[in-house]
């Protein structure tokens, strides 16, 4: 099982990112997909999910309108467009996958990404 993320950098405040997670090693079409984040010092937050077949979504209140979740099942992709982004979102941004079905023990992790919101 992979999660490889990608779309991390350095970016202005007020500009945008869009972060990739590629998926392999398991049914991607039958996982709720989500990203994480963590900055240094604080706990793992989840940012924004997403239903297996793409129909529902959930966002933190602090990236509502200015982020979107989505999904390609055909490429084994989730991304997150980030927009309007700020300071406050600099951290290591980590994709998750889990079974609806087995959510204890089907879980997997990305290695992160790093996004760094700065002028």
């Amino acid at each position: 099982v992979q999660l490889v993320e990608s779309g991390g950098g350095l970016v202005q405040p007020g500009g945008s990112l869009r972060l990739s997670c590629v998926a392999s090693g398991f049914t991607f079409s039958s996982y709720r997909m989500s990203w994480y984040r963590q900055d240094a010092g604080k706990e793992r937050e989840l940012v924004a999910a997403i239903s297996s077949s793409g129909g529902s979504t959930y966002y933190v209140d602090s990236v509502k309108g200015r982020f979107t979740i989505s999904r390609a099942n055909a490429k084994n992709t989730v991304y997150l467009q980030m927009n309007s982004l700020k300071p406050e979102d600099t951290a290591v941004y980590y994709c998750n996958a889990v079974d609806p079905v087995e959510p204890l023990t089907r879980v997997y992790w990305g290695q992160g990404t790093q996004v760094t919101v700065s002028s």
